[in-house]
Parts: C-alpha cells; sequence; structure tokens
C-alpha cells in the first residue's frame, strides 16, 4: 500500500479518540504475548489511556491519516532513581502503527515529535522499554538512535 505522506497528522490525543485507543492497546498486547508468558489472558490494560490523556506530565500523541488513527504513543516525564546524574527523564510507551501503514517511516516521524515534545520540557533524557526478543522494534528504536541499557531477566522456580 502506497500513503501519500502529506495526508498524515500527528496530534494531541482527545477523548473521542479512546475507543480507537483502547483498540490498538489489545492488538498490543495480543503482539506482546508471545514474548511474554506471564500476561494474563483476556484483554489487559497496561495503562488507564484517558489518565494519560489528562495528565499534565504526559503528552499522548495519534497520527491521523486521512482523518482515521493509525497510530499512537505517548511521553511522559517520570522522576529518576536518586542515584542517577538526571532528577528527570522522559519515557515513551504505547508506541503503535497499525500494521498495514508499518514500514513507511510513521513510527520514527511520531518518535520525532514526542521527543520533541519532552526537550520543550527542558528534558534530555529518553527512555523506553521494548522485549528484547522483539527484533524488528528493538532495530527501530536503535536506528533512532536507542541503545540497550539493561536486560531484564525472569525464571519460574515453581
Amino acid at each position: 500500500m502506497s500513503i501519500n505522506m502529506k495526508n498524515i497528522a500527528i496530534r494531541s490525543a482527545k477523548n473521542s479518540d479512546l475507543p480507537k485507543l483502547a483498540k490498538f492497546l489489545q492488538v498490543l498486547v495480543d503482539a506482546e504475548r508471545p514474548f511474554d508468558p506471564t500476561l494474563k489472558t483476556g484483554e489487559i490494560f497496561y495503562y488507564d489511556i484517558q489518565e494519560l490523556i489528562l495528565d499534565q506530565k504526559t503528552e499522548v500523541l495519534v497520527v491521523d491519516y486521512n482523518s482515521e488513527v493509525i497510530g499512537c504513543g505517548y511521553a511522559q516525564i517520570r522522576e529518576a532513581n536518586e542515584y542517577e546524574q538526571h532528577e528527570v527523564f522522559g519515557y515513551l510507551g504505547f508506541m503503535f502503527v497499525d500494521e498495514e501503514f508499518r514500514g513507511k517511516g510513521i513510527s520514527n516521524l511520531l518518535l520525532n515529535d514526542l521527543k520533541k515534545w519532552i526537550l520543550n520540557q527542558g528534558i534530555n533524557e529518553v527512555r523506553l522499554q521494548v522485549y528484547d526478543e522483539n527484533e524488528s522494534a528493538v532495530r527501530a528504536y536503535e536506528k533512532a538512535g536507542f541503545k540497550k541499557l539493561t536486560t531484564m531477566m525472569r525464571c519460574n522456580i515453581g
């Protein structure tokens, strides 16, 4: 599918976007299930999307294509650990682009706008979490300038 990038607009999310964002979240959860055997079955809501939209320390953006929401992500100001050099950092989450629009540079546009919002808050440290086995996402984030910092490991001993 070829798309006209002139028809792409990135804007702040509104309450009217909530039904679409809730669907995106479930698609994201389903995509992450193969990477995380600890996820419960059924619908999972990692966070309250409406609360994120209302939060002064969070910017939720959506990607519109011809007035249809096709992607989203958020940036959030978070407190750093007391032993880190920075007091706060920008955290990125809920990064999603509808499958038929992937591989066209849309996620990079979204990432850039989220980074700009974080910079406008006077913050230059940006972090996110991604499943290590989600190789395509890891490559995309590395291409956008991110580097691996830690690896969380788990073990079921029961």
